[in-house]
């Protein structure tokens, strides 16, 4: 059975923003009992010239839902808006995403993996693709980086997680 672009990339983006839900939840209740401010926590980098962890739970969303979204229009240009830096903020973006991609078909993709995609950043960035090989080539990679990153500023901050934090519920055989 020939595997659908549904199939290969919605059910790992919900498995991974239901993670980042989850590193949303703990990040917020450790980050209180670690006398942290919920803008020391969303602001913490990993390195001076990376974007804070704000960005890296609203990257997820933008890179899966947001992508998403565009590929029905055919151009990605990435949103530039500051991060929200509360937690129920993101945590509604978050839920937001997750119901975007839950409501997409395979059908949909299907008829519009084909089609031409465009990728601009300022005047002087662009990039062609269809629309499957921006979703797998672009969104996709992007979408875990962005996840990972978040998970990394959280552990470097000194927060107790698992990888299975990161992973997120398996979609293990039923029966």
């Amino acid at each position: 059975m020939p595997l659908t672009l549904h199939a290969a990339i919605i059910p790992n983006w919900l498995q991974s923003l239901g993670a980042t839900a989850r590193l949303l939840d703990r990040a917020e209740q450790w980050s209180g009992e670690a006398g942290m401010s919920e803008g020391e926590i969303l602001g913490a980098r990993l390195a001076d010239d990376m974007l804070p962890l704000a960005y890296q739970f609203t990257s997820c969303c933008n890179h899966s839902a947001y992508a998403i979204e565009r590929c029905r229009e055919g151009h990605f240009t990435p949103q530039t808006n500051p991060p929200p830096m509360k937690f129920a903020e993101l945590r509604a973006m978050v839920q937001e995403a997750i119901g975007t991609l839950t409501a997409v078909t395979p059908q949909e993709l299907e008829d519009i993996a084909g089609n031409d995609m465009i990728f601009s950043f300022g005047e002087t960035m662009r990039l062609e693709f269809t629309v499957q090989d921006f979703l797998l080539s672009f969104s996709n990679p992007n979408l875990f980086f962005h996840a990972a990153t978040a998970y990394d500023i959280l552990r470097m901050k000194g927060m107790p997680l698992s990888k299975r934090d990161f992973m997120g519920a398996a979609r293990v055989k039923q029966g």
